[in-house]
């Protein structure tokens, strides 16, 4: 179950869109492969409301409801949990699982809580769907001991291996458990979301998938061959002929690039299909403009970046390993290949000044103009700054002393949409959501102006948000 990010009983949805739940695919795939009947129920995709979700799953009545908690929707999910019936055995993963274990097993919505698992639960969520008696096995698993009254943990000899499945030996993610995808967008053909890699080894601050985050999580890259064979299926199966790679990874280790590239090009990939991807800013810096053609060749039609900032100090501060000069030569080659690019920033950093907001107002700005000049055409995506427990960014600011968890992770729904009327916000709708509390110099109306006209200057330039 994916809990929304709003309860849209009180406002429905306004955007149209969103990306497939690809974690929870994963382990109701496998959950279905081992003869259990699964399902997956996707709030935000669909606008659902607390309660109607809570009749969805008690009229269901499942043996197992498993939540995939995230800070800005863990208020909903414990409100979800709270109304189910008594019967129901609850299992809880992801990243606010991780980053909060102890709260969030003390939480009294989550009184028919019986297994927290953390990081990679494909193997894990099986056994214990099998017998609930195996979490003293396995690793990564906790819950609340009522009789010791005080959370612990499973886990025996030899059983390490939960914990990092080999994610080329895992079943292709059946489509039928989401909600939209394939999708079908209005201006191009038929899309599907993919990951070709787990983990990531760097430790940008603000991010949840930060190495420092996930100790646990091994870095891996599936073969290019199991890529091309989930490809091809899907191309079989459903028509697909464009592919999303979300994963932190796919353009993100040259090494990678470079076998996968050879390996598409034998396959045909560019001559059958066009793909996006995630990249890395000082990756892609270093590889020739042969390998960027070679990617054009095999059909890559976007690259997403995490620009982040046009403060070169704050890029430092929030670990990129990147500069803006960097930024510019890439977003250059790339696009001047005819690759088009996507990039990701935010405003209101801590310790940003007004001056580097500014800065990476103006840097978007130039980015565009570089894209003018180029075959691809670059587009901005622009967020406040959010804080995620268990990020390196999140212990920074609990040290200054200035903050509580309770304060950090006091989300809501900011409307920057006009009641829906704004086509330029509409299609961001779901990215809406803050702390509302002031982590740089600019105070939030400043950060969300500037955010509201770079949303409204992308979406006159190309009509996409």
């Amino acid at each position: 179950m994916n809990a929304p990010l709003r309860d849209y009983r009180l406002r429905p949805r306004v955007n149209d869109f969103t990306l497939p739940v690809l974690g929870m695919g994963y382990i109701a795939t496998s959950a279905a492969a081992a003869g259990f009947n699964v399902g997956v129920l996707d709030g935000e995709a669909f606008g659902l409301g607390v309660d109607q979700i809570q009749k969805l799953v008690n009229d269901t009545a499942p043996r197992w409801v498993g939540f995939n908690l995230l800070a800005p929707t863990y208020e909903l999910s414990a409100q979800i949990a709270a109304g189910l019936a008594e019967e129901i055995n609850v299992m809880v993963g992801g990243h606010q699982a991780k980053a909060m274990p102890g709260p969030i097993l003390a939480d009294k919505r989550f009184r028919h809580l019986q297994a927290l698992v953390l990081g990679e639960g494909e193997s894990r969520v099986v056994e214990l769907l099998h017998d609930r008696r195996n979490r003293g096995q396995l690793p990564g698993v906790m819950w609340h001991d009522p009789i010791l009254n005080r959370p612990v943990s499973g886990g025996m000899p030899g059983t390490g291996f939960h914990l990092a499945p080999d994610i080329d030996a895992l079943p292709f993610v059946d489509r039928h458990f989401f909600a939209a995808d394939p999708y079908q967008p209005a201006d191009g053909p038929l899309e599907a979301a993919m990951v070709g890699a787990r983990g990531c080894p760097y430790d940008c601050s603000f991010c949840g998938a930060a190495v420092s985050a996930n100790p646990d999580v091994s870095i891996r890259t599936r073969t290019p061959e199991n890529i091309i064979e989930e490809m091809d299926g899907l191309h079989g199966r459903y028509g697909v002929s464009a592919f999303r790679f979300v994963d932190d990874l796919f353009l993100g280790y040259e090494r990678f690039i470079q076998r996968c590239m050879a390996a598409f090009s034998e396959a045909g990939i560019g001559d059958r299909y066009v793909w996006d991807a995630t990249g890395r800013i000082n990756v892609l810096a270093r590889v020739s403009d042969a390998l960027i053609s070679i990617l054009a060749e095999n059909g890559c039609r976007e690259v997403a970046l995490g620009v982040e900032s046009g403060s070169e100090r704050v890029l430092g501060h929030i670990g990129k390993r990147i500069s803006p000069e960097l930024t510019r030569q890439v977003v250059r080659r790339l696009t001047r290949q005819g690759i088009n690019v996507k990039g990701y920033f935010i405003l209101g950093l801590p310790t940003e000044s007004r001056a580097e907001l500014d800065a990476t107002v103006r840097h978007v700005h130039e980015l565009w103009q570089i894209a003018d000049s180029g075959a691809g055409s670059f587009r901005a995506s622009v967020f406040e700054f959010r804080p995620y427990p268990g990020t390196p960014e999140w212990h920074r600011l609990i040290a200054t002393g200035r903050y509580d968890p309770a304060q950090l992770l006091g989300y809501s729904a900011v409307d920057l949409t006009g009641d829906g009327l704004d086509d330029a916000m509409r299609e961001r709708d779901e990215f809406n959501f803050s702390v509302n509390l002031q982590f740089g110099e600019a105070d939030l109306s400043y950060v969300r102006r500037n955010l509201v006209e770079l949303a409204r200057h992308q979406f006159d330039r190309h009509g996409v948000r």
